[in-house]
């Protein structure tokens, strides 16, 4: 574990994590981390149970001369989570902000169960917090319920869990949706953050037993059903029938063991199954989440880019503009700034609040929402709404971030929003062949993108390669800038 000025911030497995390097082990620092490793602090390394001291001492990291601290912008202290992202710990949480936790996700199971028709049990984290523990993790920060599905197909699945958020919605919850059978119950608390209770679906297919996220394998239901109960901080929660069953389905037979840097290793096959059946969309969105959330964000410039000036003239007299992909939303804000209709779409609630907050505060009209090329029913929705409110579509460094199949829906989304008024796509992309990059934006074949283009019915009208810039404004040497529309098919019989 290693600690910062007495606060955990992080923990590893060397062997796992490292690589070997100068007779030792060198672990690079998480890239959540790095933004705030500059300044100076007393950095401590121990084991997990934090008895045995392997490094303390006074440091200097980067190149500021401040406390070096992990904190958010109201000061609070943050910690890597067990999927890597920075969260504020339960360590970090005083105890009346605790038991607004503990009731809140009471009154999830509760609504869940009356309102919803499913009966939820707490799972992951809170299970093992409760059974080994008697408490809540110390370096745990959400809460983790999961249900039982009588389905046993996918789509069925899928649809339950539609129809759960329905209900909950309709008894005051807000929340998030992270695939088909994943959701997250967002609970304010008196500190001002918010805590995440996931909700996730579970269920059996062909005799392997599923659960959201990523687990699968041998569990028969008789492990879970009818529940037992445990007590959490003088709360009751009901729990699967045998809890040491499910601990050791989800964590191993060393799951007694304290492990703060426990990772799971989930079977390739099922993590498979359940992207394709429930949430391959999700690809990447930490890491873009992680992004506008943090101190990077500050990197993306905040004037127009080069691009949207080039693309300014070009849009259709009266038309609306849509901006794909928007990012910080710093194109759909100089659009919107230029008096035009202005809408901005992307696929990270943490850019969707970016935008909120920039266009509230210039006192601009933007039309926020959340727009998943990698989900069907998301493409279709934005696509019926479009042809029926002329558009014209812009996306800077999106076919970068895209898969296949989201690239095929981007031509899908496209071919709905433009052929029936006219409409063009206007698109800038970093031209290559696919290469290494940072996770974020990637180099597509110029090739790739017209063929898929015309696939779908479109046409390229222009289309140029040369220097440019990145989604920083950096030169890039090869940067290509396309205007393509769907003509309707009788006007493209007469070409």
């Amino acid at each position: 574990m290693v600690e910062i000025d007495g606060h955990y911030v992080w923990s590893l497995t060397p062997v796992r994590d490292g690589a070997p390097a100068a007779g030792g082990v060198l672990v690079p620092w998480p890239g959540v981390l790095r933004p705030y490793l500059s300044g100076r602090g007393r950095v401590r390394v121990t084991d997990p149970t934090g008895s045995a001291v392997l490094y303390d001492d006074e440091v200097g990291l980067g190149a500021g001369s401040g406390e070096l601290a992990v904190v958010d912008r109201a000061g609070h202290r943050l910690s890597v989570d067990k999927v890597g992202h920075l969260a504020r710990s339960f360590a970090d949480t005083d105890e009346q902000v605790r038991e607004e936790i503990l009731a809140g996700t009471r009154r999830a199971i509760d609504d869940l169960r009356e309102h919803a028709g499913v009966a939820a049990y707490l799972n992951y984290g809170a299970l093992l917090g409760a059974v080994r523990e008697g408490r809540m993790l110390a370096h745990d920060s959400d809460t983790d319920l999961c249900y039982l599905s009588e389905h046993t197909s996918p789509a069925d699945i899928v649809a339950e869990s539609y129809r759960i958020t329905r209900a909950m919605r309709a008894q005051g919850w807000r929340l998030l949706r992270m695939s088909g059978g994943d959701v997250k119950l967002l609970l304010p608390l008196s500190d001002g953050r918010v805590c995440h209770i996931d909700v996730f679906a579970a269920f059996h297919v062909n005799g392997t037993f599923f659960q959201l996220g990523n687990r699968s394998g041998d569990l028969p239901r008789s492990a879970i059903e009818p529940f037992s109960t445990i007590e959490l901080h003088g709360h009751e929660f009901p729990v699967p029938r045998d809890p040491e069953a499910m601990l050791a389905f989800l964590y191993g037979p060393q799951w007694r063991t304290p492990d703060p840097s426990f990772r799971y290793a989930d079977p390739p096959a099922g993590v498979r199954r359940l992207d394709g059946w429930l949430r391959g969309f999700r690809t990447e969105m930490g890491r873009w989440t992680e992004l506008y959330n943090g101190p990077r964000r500050s990197a993306v410039p905040a004037g127009p880019s080069s691009f949207a000036e080039w693309v300014a003239p070009q849009l259709g007299d009266g038309r609306a503009v849509l901006d794909v992909g928007t990012g910080t939303g710093r194109d759909a804000l100089w659009f919107a700034r230029q008096g035009r209709r202005t809408g901005a779409v992307d696929f990270s609630r943490g850019s969707l609040g970016v935008v909120r907050r920039r266009a509230k505060r210039r006192g601009l009209e933007v039309e926020v929402d959340q727009l998943i090329l990698g989900e069907l029913r998301s493409t279709l929705a934005h696509g019926t709404r479009l042809a029926r409110d002329p558009h014209d579509l812009y996306a800077r460094h999106l076919v970068g971030c895209l898969d296949t199949a989201a690239l095929d829906q981007l031509w899908l989304l496209s071919r709905m929003a433009l052929r029936p008024s006219g409409g063009r796509l206007f698109l800038e992309l970093a031209a290559g062949e696919p290469g290494p990059s940072d996770g974020l934006v990637r180099r597509v074949p110029v090739d790739v993108v017209r063929a898929g283009i015309e696939a779908s019915g479109g046409v390229v009208e222009h289309l140029t390669v040369g220097p440019g810039d990145d989604m920083f404004d950096l030169p890039d040497p090869a940067v290509c800038r396309i205007r393509a529309a769907w003509p309707a098919p009788d006007s493209q019989e007469k070409r």
